[in-house]
């Protein structure tokens, strides 16, 4: 049976209520989540935002996947009985997609998780060649299997696990970036060229880290593509279930952080944080236990 990643837990959109002034928790692995936190604070500039990143984990990848389970769940408990989010946003691929049924078995909280955007990916392409930029994690999942079949099967759809991206952009916001011939590296297998001269046209970001570097990625590309964001699609998904922003909303809501671990907290992150609104910075130490 498919996941359903984009809803809102068992609840429909009509039987969520909550505060004038919701408060949601966006949920990653790391830094990635910040792009869907953008854009999600786009439409409810209003709300109150709690960003965790569980970089004591970091990266998810490496964990199998009853590990990771656990990990996920272990977490959400501390969070979800510290700052009683309206809703709660997994801003990881590998984590919705492993992880979601759980979840929502265990809170009654609504989940909203990170889907592949392949569907978008094939509405837009004309060259029906199309590449998944992902995780290796989420490269070999069904899940995304089923979504390629499902709403990409008259396309050609290369699927291509970067080891490294998702460090990289992390490395970028620390103030630590690495060269362009390491990024050109990782993104050279996503450009294919079929004998008809049909190229590559659509990229999908499968990963939330990945948009945090796309002007780079832009500037390094062989040639001019479609970049897919899965964040916007996500923060609409937000705003069916907790409502648009009410026309007597008088003021911006506040954003705070938290790590479960701190170690990526230098000087450049901070201030990389605070240029996206996020201010007041923590540390919720939950290690995570030797595998």
């Amino acid at each position: 049976m498919r996941i359903d990643l984009m809803a809102g837990a068992s609840l429909s959109a009509a039987a969520l209520h909550v505060a004038s002034e919701p408060t949601i928790l966006v949920f990653d692995s790391g830094l990635g989540g910040l792009t869907v936190l953008d854009a999600v604070r786009r439409a409810r500039p209003d709300a109150r935002y709690v960003y965790v990143g569980d970089d004591a984990a970091f990266p998810y990848g490496r964990l199998g996947e009853p590990a990771l389970v656990a990990r996920v769940l272990t977490v959400m408990e501390r969070l979800v009985a510290t700052h009683r989010p309206d809703l709660v946003v997994i801003a990881c691929n590998t984590a919705s997609t492993l992880v979601l049924p759980a979840l929502r078995q265990r809170f009654t909280t609504p989940f909203v998780g990170v889907v592949p955007p392949i569907k978008p990916a094939a509405e837009a392409t004309r060259s029906r060649l199309v590449s998944l930029l992902a995780t290796p994690g989420t490269v070999v999942r069904s899940y995304t299997r089923d979504l390629i079949a499902t709403y990409a099967g008259s396309c050609t759809v290369s699927l291509v696990g970067s080891q490294n991206l998702a460090g990289y952009a992390e490395a970028e916001l620390a103030g630590a970036p690495v060269d362009d011939a390491a990024l050109a590296a990782e993104i050279a297998p996503c450009f294919t060229t079929e004998p008809d001269g049909r190229r590559t046209d659509v990229v999908c970001l499968a990963c939330t880290h990945y948009p945090l570097l796309l002007p780079r990625l832009e500037a390094l590309a062989p040639w001019p593509v479609t970049w897919i964001d899965p964040a916007p699609a996500i923060a609409r998904r937000v705003v069916q279930l907790i409502g648009p922003l009410p026309r007597d909303a008088g003021r911006h809501g506040t954003a705070t952080g938290a790590f479960t671990a701190g170690t990526c907290l230098n000087a450049s992150l901070r201030t990389a944080l605070a240029a996206r609104g996020i201010g007041e910075v923590g540390i919720e130490a939950i290690p995570l236990p030797m595998q």
